[in-house]
């Protein structure tokens, strides 16, 4: 299936969550925000959402500073 991510067509297995791309991106442990077609995900929610053929997935990261 095909998904967009942060602007760019990405293929993806059928039946990926959004934990799995998180994980497959090598963000786990990091501070971020999910949006799937212009909704925010709770995190809790991320095991659980099963992202589809045509998804729009943003992904933002929080950078700290001071």
């Amino acid at each position: 299936m095909q998904v967009t991510l942060n602007g760019e067509k990405h293929e993806l297995a059928d039946g990926v969550t959004v934990d799995d791309l998180i994980r497959n991106l090598g963000l786990s442990g990091r501070r971020f925000a999910v949006e799937v077609n212009l909704e925010i995900l709770p995190r809790d929610g991320y095991g659980a959402h099963v992202l589809r053929d045509g998804d729009t997935v943003e992904v933002v990261h929080f950078i700290g500073g001071g």
